[in-house]
């Protein structure tokens, strides 16, 4: 018997590995993919999950609570030197943490998960994404405010990175993967697998290609049901009714919510870039220490927190509040502005987290104020203030995301509710067409443009910047490359590129100077040929007409 079951191991360990080298060398056919996205669905679903609970465990030991309703209540139970020195001493883990692990001490989050889809064959950094779920972990336990969905994100794409790795997937299966594991894991943070699916198609691979929906809505899928056979099918937000929606006469004050969402939504954004320039000034004048700005960054958190604890983490308990309509204006818009400082402290600070959650809990308090004074104006044509909080909450997320039309199935699938629906997307709509204007169209892709990463302009954008010199250029010697003699001449004038630069660099140089070719020189100054704008040209638009391809397939 036990023969027989050594032996059956044997040959299912070697059907394995025999189905595993065909997947490496022939690529997964669509059964196999679909399957392979179903695992990545899986993984990245109990990534969301035990985050989720690790910083639920761990922010209770910290500051002995144990729902997020409890962390309302801090100051009132815990020592004003335990709420200024918890974030203290959590800023200078993540510091240490980051500053070890990842080359410039900056966490990983959603916006190199946009990069990688598009520029990296839709991988991203394992070893950098690893130490920045952990800070990330340390900093929303500790006295952090930022969101908990930005590093699951992140981490979910670590998993769907190794997995691609391991089967040698091509930049278009790799893309698929990475949609799939974003999907997931959004989908298991909400109970929301429209809007998963439907957030990695929009903000990750920006496009609706056929050939990615289903696996995608596959692993979606898998993350969903791993939530709910933990927490069963809740969502994120027990909402009380909201009442009805006096249409014809009261979706204006939604549309004029829009225009405020849409500007709050820049206020967050700009906010934290300026706090970044901000601290990146301050610490090369003061000479601070990379390693001590999370701490500082926690000092100044934990102070605000002694008088309004409700800044700490990611927010929900306050988020909750305002939607169900627990809160005066007055707290509704203290806690707002409260809430843009902190987070703008806590991402100029390199500490960790998404920015997901905290514009879901800015927009909230937006609504709510905005709801209490309309409905207050106009009692006899006006629903409950809490269908304004809800659109707050979808107007300001959206704008913030660039994500108008999950960020609408989020909140729709939160309430169930058409009626409300369509009040979120009348606010979504003019939110997103006012912040898009004023920032390049989103948080993430205004962090990549910072970060002189082109990706906001679409394909035509960031294409020249994947695309080497050396890959298009003719050797020396060919007989289509130019001569030794006319190459030494422009290298005389300064005209010559090195072979790892791309396309983005040199087409300027041929349009500036109506070259035909530019020399292509080693670092040891040997000569290895030329580059020509003809072939540049062609490349270019070959690429373009393969992103095409892929993303109307």
């Amino acid at each position: 018997m036990k023969a027989q079951i050594k032996d059956g191991y044997q040959r299912a360990n070697l059907a394995v590995k025999d189905a595993l080298r065909i997947i490496r060398q022939e690529g997964p056919n669509e059964l196999q993919f679909w399957f392979i996205a179903l695992l990545i669905g899986i993984g990245a679903g109990f990534t969301a999950l035990y985050f989720r609970k690790a910083i639920l465990a761990l922010q209770g030991f910290l500051y002995d609570a144990e729902t997020r309703t409890d962390m309302l209540s801090v100051a009132d139970r815990l020592p004003w030197y335990w709420i200024l020195l918890v974030p203290i001493v959590g800023g200078l883990i993540v510091g240490i943490l980051l500053n070890k692990y990842t080359p410039d001490g900056r966490v990983r989050s959603v916006a190199d998960v946009i990069e990688g889809a598009a520029l990296h064959h839709g991988r991203v950094e394992r070893r950098e994404g690893l130490a920045s779920g952990l800070a990330s972990l340390i900093t929303l336990s500790s006295g952090g405010s930022t969101g908990r969905e930005g590093p699951v994100v992140h981490l979910a794409a670590v998993i769907s990175t190794w997995v691609s790795n391991r089967i040698h997937a091509s930049g278009i299966d790799a893309r698929d993967l990475l949609g799939c594991a974003v999907a997931a894991a959004v989908s298991a943070s909400f109970n929301a697998p429209i809007a998963g699916a439907l957030f990695a198609l929009e903000v990750i691979l920006r496009h609706f290609a056929v050939h990615a929906f289903a696996p995608i809505v596959i692993a979606s899928v898998a993350g969903t049901v791993i939530s709910r056979l933990e927490f069963g099918n809740v969502t994120e937000f027990q909402l009380m009714r909201v009442g009805e929606l006096a249409f014809y006469v009261e979706l204006p004050a939604f549309l004029l919510l829009g225009i405020i969402s849409g500007l709050v939504a820049v206020v967050l954004m700009k906010s934290i870039f300026w706090a970044d320039n901000f601290g990146n000034v301050l610490q090369k004048t003061l000479r601070i220490p990379a390693i001590l700005r999370p701490a500082i960054a926690g000092g100044l958190l934990g102070g605000i927190a002694i008088f309004f604890p409700h800044i700490i983490g990611v927010g929900y308990g306050t988020t909750s509040a305002a939607l169900s309509g627990d809160l005066l204006f007055r707290e509704a818009v203290v806690f707002a502005v409260l809430k843009a400082i902190a987070v703008a402290i806590t991402m100029a600070g390199r500490m960790g987290g998404g920015v997901f959650s905290p514009a879901m809990m800015l927009g909230a308090l937006t609504g709510l104020a905005f709801g209490l004074i309309a409905t207050q104006a106009f009692p006899n044509v006006s629903g409950s203030h809490t269908i304004y909080a809800l659109a707050g909450m979808g107007a300001v997320a959206a704008a913030v995301l660039g994500a108008p039309i999950s960020t609408t199935l989020i909140v729709f699938e939160l309430t169930g509710d058409w009626q409300t629906g369509l009040a979120v997307m009348a606010a979504v709509s003019v939110s997103t067409a006012i912040s898009s204007r004023m920032v390049d169209k989103s948080f993430f892709l205004t962090q990549l443009e910072r970060r002189d990463v082109h990706l906001a302009a679409g394909p035509q954008g960031y294409l020249l910047s994947t695309i080497r010199v050396k890959t298009v250029m003719r050797p020396l010697g060919e007989q289509r490359c130019a001569d030794e003699a006319d190459c030494d001449a422009l290298v005389k004038e300064g005209r010559l590129v090195g072979p790892e630069a791309t396309l983005e660099e040199i087409m300027p140089e041929f349009e500036a100077h109506d070259l035909d070719f530019i020399p292509v020189v080693a670092e040891s100054g040997a000569l290895l040929g030329a580059i020509y704008h003809v072939d540049a040209l062609l490349t270019f638009n070959r690429a373009l007409s393969e992103t095409a391809a892929e993303e109307h397939s």
